[in-house]
């Protein structure tokens, strides 16, 4: 805005790790171009093989975004129309918009105050005869309580679909988040800690008979080349995308690693700082802080007085899913979620991102720090 002054600490920042692996990004590009192979090609497939490796399951599918991960993941488990599938309501919309392109209603519950990852105890009072899927959203990067949430599945007998498009690398009791329910969907959009220079998504699972329905669907429901078995869509990650990702993959945790020693600078320089809540990490959890989101009833104001001071923020998720215009055919109503109401009008990204100097986060920090002295808020 005018007469602000320039950002000097961005939320988000994607050259440094370009220009740390240039060298073997343009060489996986380059070989790309030289094959010019550029849909299912080579580097998909290797891809695909490598990415379900990492995670733990059997099989991967690359598909053209997060979004379409959430959809056609939905249809292969066996969502159809007029079923109910669901989600958490803080969550981003594309989880919803996932579950919608399915066919289903989405059905929202609380998140709990801690994670606000779902709420595990909120899911038997929303469940129907209509219910088909649940899609758990591993939010910020911090795993849902996934033993809970499959022990609700497993008893009224509902496919499980991980939404793990901010969890890349998060752990639950050892296993890596896509490896926890029926299939997972996975965004691998440019800012995402695992992320593309373009859109991409892919379907991760153990269930052979999962994975060939997805291969259909992305691909127009062919089964052999120009056999189409069942109506399809075109959902596919391509080669220049998928080699691109397979450098990235090699570095992935370390850069996880990186984000937790900032997040650890945030969390010991912020803790008792006016109403501030942190992010929360579970005994049985690993964070991957792809979003470094506090919590505070000063939200705006502090948000306004960082931004004075050259620090960019972001807000993640101001309104929740039930009062989003789009969705009002949900039929909720204002108070119908209080807890993720309450969390969307308190939450604040503060900046993050592996290659973020450890100065930025004490600085961050120390001007949170200096607004709650400043404002004597408590």
């Amino acid at each position: 805005m005018a007469g602000e002054p320039p950002i000097e600490i961005p939320f988000g920042e994607l050259k440094s790790q370009f220009r740390a692996i240039e060298t073997e990004i343009r060489a996986a590009i380059d070989d790309v171009l030289g094959n010019a192979w550029y849909i299912f090609g080579k580097h998909c497939a290797a891809f695909e093989s490598e990415f379900a490796a990492y995670i733990g399951t059997r099989h991967c599918a690359g598909v053209g975004s997060g979004t379409e991960a959430i959809h056609l993941a939905l249809r292969a488990v066996g969502v159809q129309a007029g079923d109910e599938v669901i989600t958490v309501a803080n969550t981003c919309v594309p989880t919803v918009a996932g579950i919608a392109a399915s066919g289903a209603t989405p059905v929202l519950v609380e998140p709990r105050p801690d994670t606000l990852a779902m709420d595990p105890d909120r899911l038997e009072q929303a469940i129907t005869p209509r219910t088909r899927a649940i899609v758990p959203v591993h939010l910020y990067g911090h795993p849902c309580d996934m033993d809970a949430i499959g022990a609700v599945a497993a008893a009224h007998g509902l496919a499980v679909v991980e939404d793990c498009a901010q969890a890349h690398g998060a752990r639950y009791r050892g296993r890596r988040c896509g490896s926890l329910g029926t299939a997972a969907a996975f965004s691998f959009y440019p800012s995402k800690n695992l992320g593309a220079y373009g859109d991409g998504g892919a379907v991760t699972t153990s269930d052979p008979e999962v994975d060939r329905r997805v291969r259909m669907l992305r691909n127009y429901g062919e089964e052999t080349r120009y056999r189409h078995v069942s109506e399809g869509f075109n959902s596919r990650l391509d080669e220049i995308q998928a080699a691109i990702l397979r450098v990235k993959l090699g570095y992935l945790d370390a850069w996880n690693e990186a984000r937790r020693e900032r997040a650890a600078v945030y969390g010991r320089l912020l803790s008792g700082a006016g109403d501030i809540v942190l992010p929360f990490e579970a005994a049985n959890a690993f964070h991957v802080y792809h979003l470094y989101v506090i919590r505070t009833a000063h939200r705006d104001a502090l948000q306004t007085y960082l931004r004075a001071r050259g620090i960019a923020t972001l807000l993640h998720y101001p309104v929740p899913v039930h009062l989003q215009k789009a969705y009002v055919r949900l039929g909720y109503a204002r108070g119908a979620f209080p807890v993720a109401e309450s969390a969307c009008d308190r939450v604040l990204s503060l900046p993050m991102y592996a290659e973020m100097p450890l100065e930025y986060a004490v600085r961050v920090a120390e001007a949170v720090r200096a607004f709650f002295d400043a404002e004597g808020c408590a």
